[in-house]
């Protein structure tokens, strides 16, 4: 997913935020109906934001470990050309 996806996805997930908090604050607390509606709602969103959690946090892995490569990479070709230059 690109930067620009993800950051328009983590916009819609705040904003959705947003409107569930204006929501909750105007459900009377004995309208059974409505809570049960809000909570399913609420649920949804926890599910979405932990969905996105998990991707980004394997996106931080992949960058990890491609970052850990990279610096193998690096130091074997220092390795090779110190070893060329006699050291």
């Amino acid at each position: 997913m690109t930067v620009r996806a993800r950051n328009e996805k983590s916009r819609q997930l705040q904003l959705r935020l947003k409107r569930l908090q204006a929501r909750a604050s105007t459900v009377r607390a004995d309208d059974r109906a409505q809570l049960c509606a809000l909570l399913d709602d609420i649920q949804t969103l926890r599910d979405l934001l932990m969905r996105e959690c998990a991707q980004l946090d394997e996106e931080i892995n992949r960058a990890m470990f491609r970052a850990t490569a990279i610096t193998a990479y690096g130091r074997g070709v220092q390795a090779v050309r110190a070893m060329r230059r006699g050291h």
